[in-house]
């Protein structure tokens, strides 16, 4: 069998046609109808009030940072099993990331994050809490609905309540998930998603900012556009970015839109599928999640014990099927390894014992069974 691959994109539908249709007509660039439509259909989809289009996931949450008001010495509430792009966005607002563990969802642990603020949060008069430890004011915190699984929404809203902290939902992993039936991604303060090549709907690249609160979004589309405040005149008002889609990428995104329940149903499918044929094996679980939860199942995740990880790796490589470890945990990278961090004991398990494996949306159904074989015969020997 030839290689299966990890996660691929799948292109099934209007892309050609829409992507011609700017060609056709010249609108290429970062302005065009294709833009709105997209930002439409995705705000609509999600259930916000407004919704940006970006280059990228990275820069959603950098431009989402800011309008949430992170600033210079602020502390922001990360998990420590991530992609960096999170991390990497608090840092550019010149903030400090403070790594909080995970629970066995693989997202952030709601009742650790509670018990950090317990211990070193203080609120004061100004309303907002800071670190008796570092004395920084702790103003934001950022949950990563990891590979599709919805965050504890509730568990993250009520401490945050609590301590005056706004949530900034890293969504960029999880377009079409529920959390008790509601759109990850519109619950934070702010929202971000992200188009890139292996999501389970992409654009090439790009990303979105998703809110309810139109003084934020009106913000947000005006750092991402360089901060002009003349519609002719170059005159900008402040420091902005250059953080703008094309209206391309956004013909694609519309076109993928309209295929995204498809995809996510299908990725349900194929879960169930690994789910029964591995469900036999004592030597590894496959992941799969909570009552209150229906993730779009964007990667799909087998736990194995600890020493079985990077041979079984080793094994399915040569087998031709292509996999990955989680993440190195962000607190353990050189540039981040004088944060803060607190008790993080169940995502050094995770890292030690998760893998990822072949989750596209064109999987077949024998190459499912082929890599649940392959699996199957590492651990039988």
């Amino acid at each position: 069998m030839s290689k299966i691959p990890l996660s691929v994109p799948h292109v099934k539908g209007n892309e050609w046609k829409y992507i011609k249709d700017c060609l056709d007509t010249g609108w290429v660039s970062s302005v065009g109808s294709y833009v709105d439509r997209f930002e439409n259909a995705l705000k609509d989809y999600v259930g916000t009030g407004f919704a940006v289009a970006a280059v990228n996931g990275t820069a959603s949450l950098h431009v989402a940072l800011i309008v949430s008001g992170v600033a210079p010495g602020d502390e922001v509430i990360v998990p420590a099993l991530t992609f960096i792009a999170p991390v990497n966005a608090v840092k550019y607002c010149n903030a400090e990331p403070v790594f909080m563990d995970s629970d066995d969802t693989l997202c952030i642990d709601p009742k650790k994050a509670a018990e950090f603020l317990s211990e070193f949060g203080e609120v004061k008069d100004d309303g907002f809490t800071y670190n008796k430890k570092t004395g920084r004011r702790i103003k934001a915190l950022v949950p990563v609905h990891v590979f599709g699984h919805p965050s504890d929404m509730d568990g993250l809203l009520d401490v945050s309540r609590k301590y005056n902290i706004d949530v900034i939902e890293d969504a960029t992993e999880s377009l079409g998930s529920t959390y008790k039936g509601r759109q990850t991604g519109s619950f934070g303060k702010l929202g971000c998603f992200s188009f890139n090549g292996n999501k389970i709907i992409t654009t090439g690249g790009g990303g979105m900012i998703v809110t309810g609160d139109e003084k934020l979004a009106k913000r947000v589309r005006h750092l991402t556009t360089q901060a002009k405040s003349d519609p002719f005149e170059y005159d900008h008002d402040e420091i902005g970015y250059n953080y703008r889609l094309t209206n391309i990428q956004a013909a694609m995104g519309v076109a993928q839109m309209e295929v995204l329940d498809e995809f996510v149903s299908i990725k349900r499918k194929n879960a169930a599928l690994y789910s029964r044929l591995l469900s036999g094996l004592d030597e590894a679980e496959f992941l799969g999640e909570k009552e209150w939860a229906k993730g779009n199942r964007w990667f799909y995740t087998l736990k194995v014990p600890a020493g079985h990880k990077a041979p079984l790796m080793q094994r399915l490589i040569r087998e031709g099927i292509e996999v990955r470890p989680v993440w190195k945990l962000i607190h353990t990278l050189r540039m981040y390894q004088d944060c803060l961090a607190y008790r993080i004991e169940k995502a050094v398990e995770a890292y030690e014992t998760c893998i990822n494996i072949p989750a596209s949306v064109s999987l077949k159904e024998e190459e499912i069974v082929y890599v649940a074989g392959k699996i199957k015969e590492y651990f039988k020997g």
